[in-house]
């Protein structure tokens, strides 16, 4: 009787476990580059992006696919030092191209940017076809440094990656004042006496070595990616310079683990696009949720200021009935205050809700009424309103007619040593340019 054996296919959750355990020796080399890559490229991408010249990273990748190819051509070897040298010398000189073309003649750099990325990828497809007629050994594989295959990657792969990624590192450590201030102002680093050709070279040199180096991991199609979204998801985190560049660093080795660990579990997919993939959604919950500038937190903010200045027009509004009755009729109807305020009526009621939770306004069956808490905010706002519009009167010679929307713009932000300010400026002014009389502070009120 002939025994039969069921062969069971392990669960998604084994083989997280078998990766993390690191049996597999391959993974843990493409865990590894994909980290490394993620870090230097992350970092040193940081500063072609805040040169605006974020493409210079995708010609300098299309610009090292034919050094490849002569470089086996010369050597007839995959060695990947020997590979990395061919395409460092072919990227160098297509920067040299990139950057002499519109300093010596009327081409714009995007123009020659293009011609320089278009020309050296045709040149690299035509040998790469050359290569494949050719009846040599080691050619099979030359392909795929157009999308990168990971899991081809060798201990000599990783030692390279490795050895690059610390001269990147260390270099922007050493250097980063200098290549900080080059990034955001050549000309006064340059009056500074700093070399600005050598830093800028320097900063070539890390960028061309960072696309080179993981030509094998993500292909000369998608590096750019690499060097540029990590950098744009970091300028949502911070402002500072130090701080993007870690955080972009972060991300990238971030992408680098989610990328190989879905490689892992699914062989069929590549490491270097889901790598993309990874990035570029972490570039979008970045750009959403970033505590910083996310668009989450700008749309709050934008919120709570216009509900600020609805309440605060309104408190002023009510300010002015009470001015206009001599303080002596406290409560006021929604037709009261939209006839000295156009604002619909379902916003108006909404917004003397809110002022009645904050204990500014009271309502009753009389109408609404300031408290005395509300009465003290109204008095200081129109305070500072009055107070920018004689400003606006008297310093720039702006009519009464034009003084008030620019006051109804700027009571709202307008600090209490800013008001000071401008109470020196008009020598304890008692009126408007309307001829209304500008309420005391509460400070002097109450002395």
């Amino acid at each position: 009787m002939q025994d039969w054996t069921v062969v069971t296919q392990p669960s998604s959750w084994e083989l997280l476990l078998e990766f993390w355990r690191f049996e597999d020796m391959n993974a843990l080399w493409v865990l590894m580059g994909s980290i490394l890559l993620g870090i230097s490229a992350s970092v040193i991408g940081g500063f072609a992006f805040l040169r605006k010249r974020s493409l210079v990273g995708d010609a300098l990748a299309h610009a090292a696919l034919p050094g490849v190819m002569v470089a086996f051509l010369l050597f007839e070897t995959r060695d990947p030092v020997v590979m990395f040298f061919g395409a460092l010398t072919s990227s160098f000189l297509g920067f040299f191209i990139i950057d002499w073309l519109p300093k010596n003649t009327k081409i714009k750099p995007d123009a020659a940017l293009a011609i320089t990325l278009s020309f050296f990828f045709a040149l690299g497809l035509m040998l790469l076809s050359y290569i494949q007629g050719l009846q040599v050994e080691n050619k099979s594989g030359l392909d795929k440094i157009l999308f990168g295959q990971s899991a081809a990657m060798t201990q000599q792969d990783i030692t390279l990656l490795t050895y690059v990624t610390l001269f990147v590192l260390i270099s922007v450590l050493l250097f980063f004042q200098k290549l900080r201030l080059i990034a955001f102002n050549t000309n006064y680093a340059r009056s500074l006496g700093i070399p600005v050709k050598f830093y800028e070279l320097l900063l070539a040199l890390l960028i061309v070595m960072s696309v080179v180096v993981g030509l094998q991991l993500v292909g000369v199609v998608l590096m750019a990616a690499v060097l540029l979204t990590p950098v744009a998801a970091a300028r949502f985190w911070s402002d500072q310079l130090s701080r993007i560049l870690m955080i972009a660093g972060t991300l990238g080795a971030l992408s680098a683990v989610i990328s190989t660990q879905i490689s892992y579990l699914a062989p069929a997919m590549p490491t270097g696009p889901w790598m993309v993939v990874s990035l570029a959604s972490l570039f979008f919950l970045s750009m959403l949720f970033a505590p910083n500038k996310g668009l989450l937190k700008r749309y709050l903010e934008q919120k709570r200021l216009r509900r600020k200045v609805s309440e605060e027009n309104v408190l002023r509004t009510l300010y002015k009935l009470c001015e206009q009755t001599g303080f002596k009729h406290a409560y006021f109807n929604l037709a009261d205050i939209q006839a000295l305020r156009v604002i619909p009526i379902d916003t108006l009621k909404i917004t003397l809700h809110n002022l009645g939770n904050k204990g500014s306004v009271v309502e009753s069956a009389k109408g609404y009424r300031l408290t005395e808490s509300g009465l003290e905010q109204a008095t200081q706002l129109t305070r500072r309103h009055r107070l920018w519009e004689s400003y606006l009167n008297e310093q720039v010679d702006l009519t009464p007619d034009q003084v008030h929307a620019q006051a109804e713009r700027i009571e709202h932000i307008l600090s209490e040593e800013q008001e000071l300010q401008l109470e020196a400026e008009l020598s304890n002014l008692s009126s408007d340019p309307h001829g209304k009389p500008i309420p005391e502070s509460q400070g002097e009120s109450t002395k």
